[in-house]
């Protein structure tokens, strides 16, 4: 089965309100990726991991901490984990440093006021949070300094991408270049404007593939997310797609991508027009997107944020080329069992037939598409794939449509020694069970759906 997968913005208004008189206004690592993991399933034991650390649709003079190991399904792991000293902290951006410490640069004043500074602030854990300083963005006339993105080049060097404006107009906004020239993250270059970007856009992520770098940035004119592309940092990029050209719509801020597990790009955006954080996902080189998704759990809660993935150990441990059974995680007498070349959830046990017990069992083997992924076999060599979002177990046919069909990374599950299982081509689905048939659904965020997709392996029953 293939497919080609409400609070106003802090500048909807900017016009309108510098209009008003003050009074009313008183009122990673590889290269572009921020993290230490590539694009390949966590191996048996292993997780990956997703951090984000936005500010609060509600509040922005704190951040919340969220993880997660699908880029689908965050969890807090820490509220309010950060308050700067003084002023504010939106725009969030994090990345992890060589020296292990995790680092936030992030906007240091609301909309309405000049900001000619950006903060900084350092954590050894993601959850306790220490204030390392503000830093003036040395620009003759700057009126503000919003938006400040980390990237890491292929050369290891450490970059921020801020957006500034002058006070000759303050709404118009140019991205420049910060260059750290110490390994502390104390000093920086001057700032050089991103060239053939141009003025009037703002929020510009960067990631580099190969020798290219991909430019994702907000046209403020037209509330589209452009995209560009250089073969130098600095530039001169060229942008070659406007509009909505990727089927994201308009009254869109704060893109920011990540590789997934599969070697796809999730692109993650505010959806500020409409008060729904979104994602969209790539697997050509960012030519075509999935149809935008809203972001469980998360969505009308943060606001603007980067995301840093990381393997870290603990994840899920699963033998391979050996026979398992598979118990619901919530109704434990129910086991995978094989009906009609479809896969059910019926009730299994001693009492059940020979039949019964050889079709409740499977042999577990590296997946078709990644050997660090499952794929799983009945007792008549067919495989587990999904099928119009159905799990039913066909033939190989030696495509490699076939082979992510029949693929899944391993997450952990609700229960103790319990799995969730990804699809490996349909990022964010899982198998799961509804009305005692197992299919491949989208996450949403929920504890039962987290509980309905989460299997036990045992012993297998023949």
């Amino acid at each position: 089965m293939t497919r080609r997968l409400h609070t106003p913005s802090r500048r909807t208004l900017l016009r309108a309100m510098a209009a008003l008189p003050a009074s009313a206004l008183a009122l990673g690592e590889a290269p572009g990726l921020l993290g230490t993991a590539l694009a390949a399933a966590p191996p048996s034991g292993s997780a990956t991991r997703y951090t984000i650390v936005p500010f609060l649709n509600s509040d922005d003079g704190t951040v919340n901490v969220y993880q997660s190991d699908d880029a689908t399904d965050f969890r807090l792991v820490q509220a309010s984990a950060y308050t700067p000293p003084s002023n504010r902290i939106r725009d969030a951006s994090i990345f992890k440093h060589t020296n292990g410490y995790y680092y936030i640069t992030y906007t240091t004043h609301t909309w309405q006021d000049p900001s000619t500074t950006i903060g900084f602030a350092r954590s050894a854990d993601r959850v306790n949070w220490t204030f390392l300083y503000d830093y003036t963005v040395p620009i003759a006339g700057l009126s503000r300094a919003w938006a400040p993105e980390w990237f890491v080049d292929g050369d290891g060097s450490v970059n921020v991408i801020v957006s500034c404006s002058t006070t000759d107009d303050e709404w118009i906004f140019t991205p420049y270049l910060l260059k750290a020239t110490n390994s502390t993250l104390t000093a920086w270059s001057s700032p050089v404007a991103l060239s053939g970007i141009g003025e009037n856009h703002i929020d510009t992520f960067i990631v580099k593939t190969g020798s290219t770098y991909h430019a994702f940035t907000k046209n403020e004119t037209t509330k589209y997310i452009e995209y560009a592309t250089a073969t130098a940092l600095t530039g001169p990029y060229t942008i070659s797609r406007t509009g909505d050209w990727a089927g994201w719509g308009s009254y869109r801020e704060g893109p920011a991508l990540v590789r997934l597990d599969n070697g796809g790009w999730r692109l993650f955006f505010d959806g500020y027009g409409d008060g729904t954080y979104y994602y969209s996902d790539s697997h050509d080189t960012f030519a075509t997107w999935s149809a935008p998704a809203a972001l469980p759990a998360v969505s009308g809660t943060a606001r603007h944020f980067t995301v840093v993935k990381e393997t870290v150990s603990g994840g899920p441990a699963l033998a391979k080329n050996v026979t398992r059974s598979f118990q619901s995680a919530n109704y434990t007498t129910r086991h995978w069992q094989v009906q009609s070349l479809l896969l059910n959830l019926p009730v299994v046990g001693a009492s059940s037939s020979t039949a019964e017990k050889q079709a409740s069992t499977f042999t577990v083997v590296a997946g078709l598409a990644d050997a660090n992924g499952y794929s799983f076999r009945d007792s008549s060599g067919r495989y587990l794939r999904h099928y119009d979002f159905r799990g039913r177990f066909d033939t190989s046919d030696g495509t490699s449509t076939f082979a992510k069909d029949a693929t899944f990374i391993a997450r952990t599950g609700t229960a103790g020694g319990s799995i969730r299982l990804e699809s490996y081509n349909y990022p964010g689905y899982y198998l799961r069970h509804y009305n005692y048939e197992l299919r491949v659904q989208r996450a949403d965020g929920t504890q039962l759906f987290r509980q309905d997709s989460s299997f036990v392996p045992v012993t297998a029953w023949a």
